[in-house]
């Protein structure tokens, strides 16, 4: 089984020094394609592509510039801990143990507007490229074109050997349709999150994306490999709706917590 998770815009590119082997991505040839395409792109061009402030479109800009695909470990840090985002902070990737790192590298996968699919070991530079992003490239108008069925024969590669082939995805709507879910062809299992309050149950954005790392913490330290084990999911007191549950989504609720003070 592999779990699924968007990245993050924002970045935390402090040094790592763990003993857990750092690697590279395995689609380096189309990323040095995309950032050919990114850097020829002028400051008003990124702007209005990516609908960034004028700092942030510099920012962006000055690290296409320097964007080096075949550069060693300076200035590149593993994936997992390099994402910043509120998905990342219920994985909390850093507080992993070396072992579960190393489950992590086998069993999840971060897709990426820029990579295309990442390993969480898989060290990468710092960038921002959203996947929904409508920039021209050597294959079509946006990355979804240009990453075509790249993404999914990825995948089916990776799960090849794994007891269940199903994909957990804790994705983005936004990064999950880069996958191709026809062209994947393998069993595919969405979870929802609901917030409990004056009787009623609803998805809150936040509370929805710290819940997809949450989970998937919860499948990497409890080493869960088949689809049947994600039902006893119950991290930060979510529990199981077998009313709203269906084959192809698990729906998980809890009373919504207070806001914080």
């Amino acid at each position: 089984m592999i779990t699924l998770l968007s990245p993050a815009k924002k970045l935390n590119m402090d040094a790592y020094d763990g003993p857990v082997a750092v690697t590279r991505p395995r689609l380096l040839d189309d990323t040095k394609s995309l950032a050919a395409t990114a850097k020829q792109k002028s400051l008003g061009d990124l702007k209005r592509l990516m609908h960034l402030s004028d700092n942030l479109a510099q920012l962006n800009a000055d690290r296409f510039d320097r964007f080096d695909p075949d550069g060693e470990a300076d200035g590149m840090k593993p994936a997992v801990l390099a994402f910043d985002g509120d998905v990342y902070w219920g994985l909390e990737a850093k507080s992993l143990s070396d072992d579960d790192l190393n489950y992590a590298q086998d069993h999840l996968r971060i897709l990426s507007g820029l990579y295309g699919l990442l390993r969480p070991m898989d060290a990468i530079q710092p960038y921002r490229l959203e996947m929904g992003t409508r920039m021209a490239n050597a294959r079509g108008a946006t990355l979804y074109e240009f990453w075509d069925d790249r993404i999914a024969d990825q995948l089916r590669d990776d799960v090849d050997g794994h007891d269940d082939p199903t994909v957990l995805n804790l994705a983005s709507n936004e990064y999950f349709k880069a996958v191709r879910a026809k062209s994947l062809g393998l069993p595919v299992l969405s979870v929802k999150f609901l917030e409990e309050k004056d009787g009623k149950a609803r998805p809150i954005q936040y509370y929805t994306k710290f819940g997809r790392g949450l989970f998937a913490r919860w499948v990497v330290e409890n080493r869960i490999d088949r689809a049947e084990g994600l039902r006893d999911f119950d991290a930060g007191g979510y529990e199981l709706s077998e009313d709203r549950s269906s084959a192809a989504e698990l729906v998980f609720e809890r009373p919504q917590p207070p806001k914080k003070s």
